[in-house]
């Protein structure tokens, strides 16, 4: 039984404390769970923590996914083997720099429906969605014989709201579904986000990432007299695109630990393995009215590289852990080995614009609505209007980017928006000048949607656009396109190397080993690779600071070619990568 006595966690009876490292089963692919969960314990650390990802668990109300990396069931039982025990935070919000905090983007279809409050649209959905969560989880809590020992009512909800009432029903759903599991709440150490965050009765720890022994003075007037828990220390930071890459010395970690272990406190290292946001899976963060979108990378200057090697604050603290623990070491695993393959050459391409129709589902309807209301999650969108008639030369605006869009007019692109950017060479607000029209003139937006606000108090955050206005008339009548790009194995790819628009291009190579590797871009512009199919996740070479992206080599194949395939948006400078064993993170 895991118990809270005083200032102790008590397990079965005796004292225990918690040493946490977390790590997100959704940003490692199942190949490497193990090796990591190994070196996790192996620093001296008894528990994992995970986050849980509803959006990509139910993409669609009702299909549900717990395949591959999505197996959290696997992930569990793995955690047990290797000696662990494991913290679940299911949210249903999770923040985790993660496209819309971990909510499903058809949530956000319902305009009716308010998130993360006493909303009773929103409280079905999170409803349906814990019943089916839960009955994953709940054989491996610790009070049914597994390694769950704790969980969470929510995540820093003090830094969102105040709906004190909206998370006593979150905790009673755990009630309600009999998950016989010590509950608990965090927040950021400031008494604002303690009093709109924190339930009473249920036990509070605190998120920081510096200066441990004043932290905790948060928590007098809020919880007294019962363990001490940093349930998120901050071992590094993210990257945005467009920033400098984060880093931090290893002693300034090891200094905290020991703080840590000085006070007798508990703590949970965020994070001890980042991982990576393949695919479209990156959230962005919002401040001072801009969107700031993040990397591919999350290697969070993490205990663990993005690819699974040491660090030095890895070795350090491991010292200060057995130390502590009066333990003997024991071997560590070799550094993964990286393999270097060389340049590779493109030798086909697909123009996007010439198969619309095979990778993309087509509406139509009289205003452009935003992805989430064509049941869209992730990737681009396109709306295409005709402007018919005789008009003299008018200013045309482009409302409610989200989040980059690139204007075609008769197939010829003109201009591009950014939602940061409220003003262009054009003029302001997203307006440019569009010269007259004498019969038909064809107008077409290609929006890129990077990831949807995970964390502030903006997160209803729909991708697309709200409308386009030529002179005074609101354009009504649009072909859109949905392009999540989950089936490119449907593009049409010809022999010539075409540039200049949206276009795919493609290219094969050989490996000799399942080692990982980095793909870098130096020569594209902005987009995404999939190699094999799976999608690597994006680049945006200009903006920095990740140059290049991690290739699991779980996904090669050595007895046959491998396909890369490239969608980029901007244009490239030549159509080779190279694929080699330096990562390159800015």
């Amino acid at each position: 039984m895991f118990e809270i006595k005083g200032k102790d966690f008590l397990l079965n009876g005796n004292k225990i404390n918690i040493y946490s490292g977390a790590m997100h089963y959704f940003r490692t692919l199942p190949e490497y769970w193990e090796d990591r969960l190994a070196k996790i314990k192996l620093c001296g650390f008894n528990t994992v923590e995970t986050y849980t990802c509803w959006n990509l668990h139910e993409p669609k109300k009702g299909e549900y996914n717990f395949d591959g990396m999505l197996d959290l069931e696997r992930f569990i039982q793995i955690a047990q083997k290797v000696g662990l025990y494991v913290i679940v935070r299911p949210g249903p919000y999770i923040c985790a720099e993660w496209d819309f905090g971990g909510l499903p983007a058809w949530l956000l279809a319902d305009r009716n429906l308010r998130l993360r409050c006493n909303n009773e649209i929103y409280k079905q959905h999170v409803e349906d969605w814990f019943a089916v969560l839960f009955a994953k989880i709940k054989p491996y809590l610790e009070a049914n014989g597994g390694n769950v020992i704790m969980m969470q009512v929510e995540n820093e909800y003090g830094s969102y709201g105040n709906d004190i009432e909206y998370l006593e029903w979150v905790k009673s759903l755990y009630a309600k579904f009999e998950m016989d599991v010590m509950l608990f709440t965090a927040d950021g150490n400031w008494c604002n986000m303690l009093s709109g965050g924190s339930v009473d009765g249920v036990y509070k720890v605190l998120n920081f990432g510096s200066n441990a022994k004043g932290a905790f003075g948060a928590l007098n007037g809020y919880q007294e007299n019962m363990p001490l828990f940093c349930g998120e220390f901050w071992c590094g930071w993210f990257d945005h695109w467009g920033e400098k890459h984060h880093t931090r010395g290893s002693m300034s970690v090891v200094n905290e630990i020991k703080d840590f272990l000085s006070m007798d406190a508990n703590f949970n290292v965020y994070m001890f393995h980042g991982g990576t946001n393949f695919d479209f899976w990156a959230g962005s963060n919002y401040e001072k009215n801009k969107i700031h979108p993040t990397i591919t990378s999350y290697d969070y200057c993490a205990f663990l590289t993005e690819w699974g090697d040491y660090t030095p604050a890895y070795h350090a603290v491991r010292d200060v852990m057995h130390a502590h623990l009066g333990l003997e070491k024991q071997p560590l695993p070799a550094s993964p080995k990286l393999q270097n393959i060389g340049a590779v050459n493109m030798t086909e391409s697909a123009k996007l614009f010439d198969n619309l129709s095979k990778i993309g589902t087509k509406y139509r309807c009289a205003t452009p609505e935003s992805m989430e209301y064509f049941g869209q999650n992730y990737g681009f969108i396109y709306y295409e209007t005709k402007l018919k008639g005789k008009y003299v030369m008018q200013p045309m605006k482009i409302e409610g980017v989200h989040d980059i869009a690139h204007i075609y007019i008769d197939d010829k692109k003109v201009a591009v928006f950014d939602r940061n950017n409220k003003k262009s060479i054009f003029g302001d607000k997203h307006k440019m000048l569009v010269s007259g029209v004498d019969g038909e003139k064809k107008i077409g937006v290609l929006v890129d949607a990077m990831g949807r606000i995970n964390y502030s108090t903006n997160m209803e955050d729909r991708k697309g656009l709200e409308r386009i206005i030529y002179g005074k008339q609101i354009m009504f009548g649009y072909d859109v396109y949905c392009l999540p790009m989950d089936n490119l194995d449907k593009l049409e790819f010809k022999k010539e190397m075409a540039n200049g628009e949206p276009v795919f291009v493609r290219g094969t190579f050989k490996a000799n080993s399942k080692d990982d590797c980095f793909v870098h871009l130096n020569n594209f512009g902005k987009g995404n690779v999939w190699i094999n199919g799976f999608n690597l996740g994006r680049y945006w070479t200009k903006k920095g600071p990740q140059k290049a992206l991690y290739l699991p080599g779980s996904l090669l194949h050595t007895d046959k070619d491998n396909e890369i395939i490239i969608f980029d948006i901007e244009g490239y400078k030549d159509s080779k990568v190279v694929i080699d064993n330096k990562p390159d993170l800015g």
